[in-house]
Order: structure tokens, then C-alpha cells, then sequence
């Protein structure tokens, strides 16, 4: 079994090695910030200034710049509280599209094997999909003239942290700075991940997940997966590839492919309590301060949270 597992954990630390440095080698190009570019056909449903749409591009590329050009259009008056959520809203499918290349395709689908991994991340962008359009819905209804001040000019410094098409120091440049960023993801998660996947696979083959079934059991039963799925979310609720790592061996035994799935959103949802502290309440308070900056916190979290049981209620029924 520890030699399977072994065997395993090496391949997919190859497979996450290649796929991390192809995805830093395509943002250091500047490929994610080319595929934003369809944003600008977002703001106009939704009664935004063009100037929304570069926020929303600059987002792809990276989350802090684009929501602090946000912050400036507000800040100016050019932009209202309920414009600025609205912008915020329509964002979410472009931070997510940053999270494809440098996450969910180098990391998460090399885990989880093509078919989960794939499922797992489809459904993912078609829920950051359904929000963003939410957005563009609701800036179409809810936003008039008086929500966009369109005398004000507004210069934003907040995109010197952002991608700008491609690394200055030419090709060599580019593929030197995506090597840099690999090596330094790797450290992070090649170890981590074999810690925790060679641990479930002892559990699992001692059938140790059995006797979470007493316990668990009646929450299994709510959410219609086996007592195995409990040990998976809680993971997930403290580290997404830990999470991705504990739910693979499973997956085609314990867990079926959608069963996997559905766990892994369930997971999602948890995650939410605990990344609120650690990261969304202070970086969206540093970006809007504690009044507004909160008010981005429950927008954000209810939609996710709306979304993403409407995706588990689907592949349950």
C-alpha cells in the first residue's frame, strides 16, 4: 500500500511541478490578462463607466489591484456604494480566472485525476459565472445615472501591483520569474501534500474513516454522502489542497465522482468561516475600511454560499 501511495505522490508532484511552471510561464506573458479582456462587455448590461471593465481585467491578474481601482472610483465619487458592490460582484468570475492558471489546472486537477478535478473545476467557474452575472442582472435593475458620476476623472495608482501584458525583461526574463515562482509554490506544496495524502491513504486501508460513522453519521446522512465525506470538508475548511489531497483516494471506492464533488463544495462553504478571519476581513477591510469593507464581505459570502448549495442541491437530486 505505502509503496502505491509513494508511488502516487511523486507522480502527481511531477504532474503539479510541470503544470505550475506552464501556468506562471502563460501569466508572466500575460495570457491571463488577455483573456480578461472580455469583461468590457459586462459593464455596459450593467450601467458602469468602460473604466469598470479595466478593474475588472486588472482583477484577473491580480485580486489587490483590481479592487483597490475600485476603491479609487469610490473613494472619487465617480462610483456609489451600490455601483462599487455591483463592480465587486461582477469581478468574481475574473479573480477566479486568475485562481484556473496558477491553482485549480496545475494543482487541484493533478490531484484529484482528470475527470473529478475537471468536474470539480467546472462547476467551480460556473458558479463565479452565475455571480457574475448576478452582478450584471443587478447593476441593469438597480443602478441609474445617479450611481455613476460621470464628471469625475479618476487616476488610479493601484494596478503597479497588477500583470502589464508581459514580463519587461523579455522571454528569458519571463521564463526565469516563472521558474522563481514555481519553486517557491513547490516548496510549499509538494511536502505538504505528501504528508497528507500517504496519512489518508494509511487511514483509508485500516477502513479508520469506519468509525467516524457513529458520529458522523447523522450529518452524512443530511448532506446524503458517507461518513468518509466528514473527515474531507473539515480538512477543506483549514487548507484547499490538503483538502484535494484527502478526498482523491477515495474518489472511485468510498466516494463516487459527484459525491466527490459535493464534498469538496460542501468543504467550500465551511471554508468560508474560517477564511473570513484569516483573509477576507483583513484585506477587504484594508481595501474599503471596516464599514464598506464589510458590506463587500456579506455580498460576496451569501452569493458564494447561494451558488454553491444551488450546485450541491443539483448534483444530489
Amino acid at each position: 500500500m505505502l509503496p502505491r501511495a509513494g508511488e502516487r505522490v511523486v507522480r502527481i508532484s511531477v504532474l503539479i511541478s510541470v503544470g505550475v511552471f506552464l501556468a506562471n510561464l502563460a501569466v508572466s506573458f500575460g495570457a491571463v490578462e488577455r483573456i480578461a479582456g472580455v469583461s468590457r462587455f459586462l459593464t455596459g448590461p450593467a450601467n458602469l463607466p468602460d473604466e469598470v471593465g479595466t478593474a475588472i481585467l486588472t482583477t484577473a491578474a491580480s485580486t489587490t489591484a483590481g479592487y483597490g481601482m475600485l476603491a479609487d472610483f469610490r473613494e472619487s465619487g465617480r462610483l456609489s456604494d451600490r455601483a462599487t458592490l455591483v463592480a465587486v460582484t461582477i469581478n468574481t468570475f475574473f479573480g477566479f480566472t486568475q485562481h484556473i492558471f496558477t491553482f485549480y489546472a496545475p494543482v487541484i486537477v493533478p490531484i484529484l485525476g482528470r475527470e473529478t478535478g475537471l468536474l470539480y473545476v467546472g462547476t467551480r467557474g460556473a458558479i463565479a459565472l452565475g455571480i457574475t452575472l448576478t452582478g450584471v442582472v443587478a447593476g441593469a435593475v438597480l443602478l441609474t445615472d445617479r450611481d455613476v458620476d460621470e464628471t469625475v476623472t479618476v487616476e488610479t495608482d493601484a494596478t503597479e501591483t497588477a500583470a502589464d501584458g508581459g514580463s519587461e525583461g523579455g522571454p528569458r526574463a519571463a521564463v526565469a520569474e516563472a521558474w522563481s515562482s514555481t519553486a517557491g509554490k513547490l516548496r510549499s506544496i509538494v511536502p505538504r501534500l505528501a504528508a497528507v495524502y500517504l496519512l489518508v491513504s494509511v487511514l483509508a486501508a485500516a477502513e479508520a474513516f469506519r468509525s467516524l460513522s457513529a458520529a458522523a453519521g447523522p450529518l452524512a446522512e443530511v448532506a446524503g454522502l458517507p461518513a468518509a465525506a466528514v473527515p474531507v470538508i473539515v480538512v477543506f475548511a483549514f487548507d484547499t489542497t490538503a483538502g484535494a489531497a484527502t478526498v482523491a483516494p477515495l474518489i472511485g471506492g468510498t466516494l463516487t465522482v459527484d459525491q466527490a464533488v459535493v464534498t469538496m463544495l460542501l468543504g467550500g462553504i465551511v471554508t468560508f468561516a474560517v477564511s473570513t478571519f484569516k483573509r477576507s476581513i483583513p484585506f477587504q477591510y484594508g481595501i474599503w475600511g471596516a464599514s464598506f469593507g464589510s458590506k463587500v464581505i456579506v455580498v460576496n459570502t451569501v452569493l458564494k454560499v447561494v451558488f454553491i448549495s444551488g450546485a450541491v442541491v443539483w448534483f444530489l437530486i
